[in-house]
């Protein structure tokens, strides 16, 4: 994969494709770029109706995700069966559930000889990296997750679902946990174009398993700890950045999932404009989002950055200052403040002040 940097120079990465047996079955994946160091790689898991390529490729070969792509590894994960090409599962095979797919995981890891990631998932691949982030986080540096949902399906969501399911074929059920209503009814293109990539490229038995795997979640039990209250709190250890588009279906799951998190290591970016797949309608904005994060973490300090203000306070400076001895430790400031834009400024007494953003 050849890829051109801001500054014309052209580098290649290394790709490599492959099935990965893990307890639970094979997993498709696809590593690209070679692991510097002892940077975490980034780690990908797509949502259902998509895989890799049609989840991510939008966003990992735009022009701004090169400056990225020059200083982390990246390992984009297909969950069983939904890899392009891929063929029927057998029929005594049991589809994995979200806590197994996320303890396939591990054994990602060590196949690539990989130490930590930094995880990208979005909807069941968001619900999936957050379940592996919470039994491993050794192995978690951070986390991107993209129209979270951290409780179990409701009743109520069940049935909407079975009636849904009488009445729509398989891929408008995905259309519609993709896609909001607005978009659906104005973005004919769009919609056109990934209906033809979930009925085409996806192997529609696989599919339905991965389906009712994920409407199968049990609930992430997270809860946001409280200061004297009990320290047994189950929450992420690693800094997260929360993402939804305002048109998004998934923003009243991802508002409440964000309610439990931890608030001094969670950001919450709503990105205005945009629908239920913000790293295909506005990827620009999150890759500026996503190197913010990275810097957070103590990579990157010099990154570019294009589209948003770069205006930081003193305090966040210093936090975001390497030792020199090391390369892992990092500078952590985040906050649960919903925003409109794509970026927030932090101050040192923890609140945040939402930056504007016009493209």
């Amino acid at each position: 994969m050849v890829l051109e940097d801001s500054e014309s120079s052209v580098f290649e990465l290394d790709i490599t494709e492959d099935d990965v047996e893990t307890s639970f079955g094979r997993v498709h994946c696809t590593m690209k770029g070679v692991p510097k160091g002892n940077r975490p790689t980034i780690l990908t898991f797509h949502d259902i109706g998509l895989n890799h390529k049609s989840c991510f490729e939008s966003m990992f070969h735009h022009k701004d995700m090169h400056e990225i792509l020059q200083h982390f590894a990246v390992c984009h994960v297909d969950a069983p069966g939904q890899q392009e090409g891929a063929s029927t599962l057998s029929t005594d095979y049991t589809y994995p559930s979200m806590d197994q797919l996320s303890e396939s995981l591990p054994m990602v890891l060590n196949h690539f000889g990989l130490k930590s990631v930094i995880g990208m998932g979005v909807g069941a691949g968001a619900n999936i990296l957050a379940r592996f982030a919470l039994k491993h986080p050794d192995m978690v540096e951070g986390l991107v997750l993209i129209n979270m949902s951290t409780q179990a399906e409701g009743f109520m969501d069940w049935a909407a679902q079975k009636i849904t399911s009488w009445t729509h074929a398989l891929p408008d059920t995905v259309i519609s946990h993709l896609f909001g209503k607005e978009e659906i009814h104005n973005n004919h293109e769009l919609i056109a174009t990934f209906r033809q990539l979930i009925t085409n490229n996806i192997n529609q038995s696989n599919l339905q398993q991965f389906v009712k795997s994920y409407k199968s979640r049990k609930d992430l039990e997270i809860e946001r700890p409280v200061q004297g209250g009990n320290v047994n709190t189950k929450t992420l250890q690693c800094p997260a950045l929360l993402i939804v588009g305002d048109n998004s279906p998934a923003v009243d799951a991802v508002v409440d999932s964000n309610s439990r998190m931890n608030p001094t290591t969670t950001t919450f970016l709503k990105m205005a404009d945009c629908g239920g797949l913000p790293q295909v309608d506005q990827p620009g904005k999150l890759i500026e989002a996503f190197k913010y994060f990275i810097q957070g973490m103590g990579y990157m300090p010099s990154a570019s950055m294009t589209r948003l203000a770069r205006s930081r306070t003193a305090s966040n400076s210093s936090n975001r200052t390497r030792s020199g001895t090391t390369d892992e430790q990092r500078g952590r400031s985040h906050t649960d403040v919903s925003m409109e834009s794509a970026c927030v400024e932090h101050s040192s007494s923890g609140h945040s002040v939402s930056v504007e953003l016009t493209c």
